[in-house]
């Protein structure tokens, strides 16, 4: 499923799909070969454990390698600190928000990779990072979100130094 939007990654976030994609390609992946090919020495596979869970274990590594290799080659690395326009909220910023009721949340906006709620990092398909989109401190986006429409104010706006 293509997005309509790039799937923008921080430096950071893409270095941490690299470490994972060379972890399970260098350290992983090796292992359990080498368990499945002493357990595949052992005689009879159809009762053999070891054999059968290093199987398992060894398809569910591929398809991971493959899940990572495909963000890798479809990110779009961007540096929030090289933004040239830092007025507005593109990708990056970290952004205060207040809704109708003065409640303020900050959010960063980050690849859809990078998302977590519980630390504010939300990601670039998110319905409020779609709708802050351009905003500078100052202006009011409507939000359609699971729980009804809301209106935000952008309070602050700054990206890293």
């Amino acid at each position: 499923m293509t997005t309509p939007y790039p799937n923008y990654i921080s430096p950071d976030g893409f270095a941490k799909l690299r470490a994972e994609y060379d972890h399970l390609l260098g350290v992983e992946r090796p292992r359990i070969v080498e368990v499945v090919s002493w357990a595949a020495g052992n005689g009879d596979r159809s009762e053999n454990g070891d054999y059968l869970y290093g199987r398992k274990r060894m398809r569910e590594i591929d398809g991971q390698l493959k899940r990572l290799s495909k963000k890798m080659k479809d990110a779009k690395v961007v540096d929030p600190r090289q933004q040239p326009d830092k007025s507005k909220v593109f990708f990056g910023a970290t952004v205060t928000i207040a809704d109708e009721d003065d409640n303020h949340r900050t959010v960063t906006i980050m690849g859809n990779d990078e998302a977590d709620v519980d630390a504010g990092r939300i990601g670039w398909g998110s319905p409020i990072a779609r709708a802050l989109r351009g905003a500078a401190v100052g202006d009011l986006r409507r939000v359609m979100l699971p729980g009804g429409e809301k209106e935000y104010e952008v309070i602050e706006l700054r990206y890293p130094a």
